[in-house]
């Protein structure tokens, strides 16, 4: 088996893990560590497909890529933690199954 399969494969399961915490959990800071979990996965596939060719010139795409989506997954957390903190200021909850209480939009 190869690295690089074993990298693929790997990031495969890591994305699972991420899917699954962000659609079964309710805390919101869950959801939010799950979606980075599903980018580090993907971050994997995408190193996974970045091998060497038989001359030894690896292509770039997949590393400009994974750069790329680092930055997202910044901003993705960022988004996600504020409108956590949000919901939870304006709510005083922390869990999505709970009937929120009624706000006034302060």
């Amino acid at each position: 088996m190869s690295t690089y399969l074993i990298y693929a494969v790997g990031g495969a399961l890591i994305f699972s893990i991420g899917t699954y915490a962000l659609l079964a959990q309710r805390h919101i800071m869950h959801k939010v560590i799950g979606a980075n979990i599903m980018g580090s996965g993907i971050f994997m596939v995408l190193i996974a497909l970045g091998k060497r060719t038989p001359d030894g010139v690896t292509d770039p795409v997949p590393q400009a890529m994974v750069l790329t989506g680092i930055v997202v997954t910044v901003a993705l957390t960022a988004l996600g933690l504020s409108i956590a903190k949000r919901y939870y200021t304006l709510t005083g909850l922390d869990d999505l199954d709970q009937d929120p209480p009624a706000c006034d939009g302060r």
